[in-house]
C-alpha cells in the first residue's frame, strides 16, 4: 500500500477500534449487571438480537446511502447512534429501557459497518482487498482485546462504571472521526437522488440474483452458529464455573488477542496461498470441532481453550467471507456490503434470541445448537464451491 492508503486505512483503524472498544467494556459485566436487575439468559440473547434486528432493517438502506452521500457521514452518524445507545444503557436499570437503547445502537452500526468497508474498497485494489479487510478486522478484534480488560477493571469500582466510561469513549469516536476522516471519494453522481430506499424484502429478492448471494447466505448460518455460542458465554462461566467479571474480561480479551494477531498476520497469507473458498471451508470445520469440544469442557480452564479455537476460527472467517462479497461485487460495494451486514444481522437476531430461550431450559442446548447449524454451513460452503468451481477459478485468476 502507498503512504497514503496507509494514511487513510489508520484512521479507518482507529476509528473502528475506538467504537468497538467502547462496546467491549461493559461485557464482562453484563452477567452481573443483569443478575442485578433480575435477569437471565433471555435477556443476555435479546440484547444482542435486538442490536441486531435494528442493524438488520437498516443495512440495506445504509448501504444504499454510503454509495449517495458519502462514506464519511455515514460513519459519523452511525458513530454518533453508537454514542447515544451507550449513555442510554448507563443511565437506566429498566430492561426494556435498555432494549430501546440496543435499537439505537444496531442502527448507528448499521450506518457505520458497510461504510467502513466501502470506504476500505474505495481505497484499495483487488490484490490489497483481502489485506484491507483484514486490517479493518483486526482493528475491531483489538477493540475487544482491550475493551474488556478495561471493563474487568473498572468493574471494581462499581458495574455502572464500565458503562459511563463506554459512553465516553465512544463520544471520542464521534469527535475524532469529525477532526481527522475525510470522504474516500467523490459521491456517486449517477444516482438517483430523490430515489426512495427500497424495502428490505426487495433487497433481499434482488441479492438473491447476485453473483455473492451465496456466500451471504453462507455469512448467514455462520453468523446464525456462532452468535448463539457468543451470546452465552459470559453467563454461561458466570453459571457454570463461576466465573467473576475479571476472569471474563480475561477471556475475551486473550481471543482478542489471537483476533489480532491472526487478522495482521495470518488472512491474507492464508487466502493467498489457499484461496478464499478452501479457507472457508477449513475454518468452518475448526469452529464446528470447537462447539463439539464445548461440550464436554469440565472446567473453566478448559472451557477457556475451547473458546480461544472457536474465536481463532472466526477471526479468519469473518474478514474472509467479506472479501469474497467484495470481490464479487464489481462496482456495486455500498450495496453488497450492506447486505452482507443484513445476511450477518438475520443471523445476528436469530442465533442469540434462540440461544438465550435454550440457555434457560439447559445451559448447554445454544453450543448444540451451534454445531448443527456450522454443520449445515460447511455442507452449503462445500456444495456452492463445487458447483461454481469454475466461475470461482475465473475470479482468482483475474486478481493475480
Amino acid at each position: 500500500m502507498s503512504s497514503e492508503q496507509r494514511k487513510k486505512m489508520l484512521i479507518l483503524m482507529i476509528n473502528i477500534f475506538i467504537a468497538v472498544g467502547s462496546f467491549g467494556i461493559i461485557i464482562p459485566i453484563l452477567p452481573a449487571y443483569l443478575h442485578s436487575i433480575g435477569e437471565g439468559g433471555t435477556a443476555a440473547g435479546l440484547i444482542i438480537a435486538i442490536f441486531a434486528g435494528a442493524q438488520l432493517i437498516m443495512s440495506p438502506i445504509s448501504g444504499k446511502w454510503a454509495d449517495q452521500y458519502g462514506r464519511r457521514i455515514m460513519i459519523i452518524a452511525g458513530l454518533s447512534g453508537l454514542t447515544l445507545s451507550m449513555f442510554i444503557f448507563y443511565l437506566s436499570d429498566s430492561i426494556w429501557v435498555l432494549y430501546g437503547s440496543r435499537v439505537i445502537g444496531g442502527i448507528g452500526a448499521a450506518l457505520v459497518i458497510p461504510a467502513i468497508f466501502a470506504y476500505v474498497a474505495d481505497i484499495t485494489s483487488m490484490e490489497q482487498r483481502a489485506k484491507g479487510n483484514s486490517f479493518i478486522s483486526a482493528a475491531m478484534s483489538l477493540g475487544i482485546v482491550v475493551g474488556p480488560g478495561i471493563g474487568g477493571f473498572l468493574a471494581e469500582f462499581g458495574l455502572k462504571v464500565p458503562l459511563l466510561v463506554s459512553a465516553l469513549v465512544s463520544l471520542a469516536s464521534v469527535i475524532f472521526s469529525v477532526i481527522v476522516l475525510k470522504e474516500s471519494s467523490e459521491r456517486e453522481e449517477n444516482l438517483m437522488q430523490d430515489e426512495e430506499p427500497d424495502p428490505l424484502v426487495k433487497k433481499l429478492a434482488k441479492s438473491v440474483h447476485k453473483p455473492y448471494f451465496i456466500p451471504l447466505v453462507i455469512t448467514l448460518i455462520m453468523s446464525f452458529g456462532l452468535m448463539s455460542y457468543e451470546s452465552v458465554i459470559g453467563i454461561f462461566v458466570d453459571n457454570q464455573f463461576g466465573a467473576t467479571p475479571q476472569e471474563i474480561a480475561i477471556m475475551i480479551t486473550s481471543t482478542g488477542v489471537i483476533s489480532v494477531i491472526v487478522q495482521l498476520f495470518v488472512v491474507d497469507k492464508l487466502v493467498r496461498r489457499l484461496g478464499e473458498g478452501s479457507v472457508l471451508n477449513i475454518f468452518l470445520g475448526v469452529a464446528a470441532f470447537g462447539f463439539l469440544l464445548s461440550l464436554f469442557a469440565s472446567s473453566y480452564a478448559l472451557f477457556f481453550c475451547v473458546t480461544l479455537l472457536i474465536f481463532l476460527a472466526t477471526s479468519i472467517l469473518r474478514p474472509v467471507l467479506t472479501t469474497l462479497v467484495s470481490k464479487l461485487a464489481g462496482n456495486e460495494q455500498g450495496f453488497a456490503m450492506g447486505m452482507n451486514n443484513t445476511y450477518m444481522s438475520i443471523g445476528n437476531v436469530l442465533g442469540p434470541t434462540l440461544a438465550g430461550l435454550l440457555f434457560d431450559v439447559k445451559i448447554t442446548y445454544p453450543f448444540v445448537l451451534g454445531l448443527i447449524i456450522l454443520s449445515i454451513t460447511i455442507f452449503v460452503s462445500m456444495t456452492w464451491q463445487k458447483k461454481q468451481s469454475k466461475k470461482m477459478l475465473q475470479v482468482e485468476v483475474d486478481q493475480l
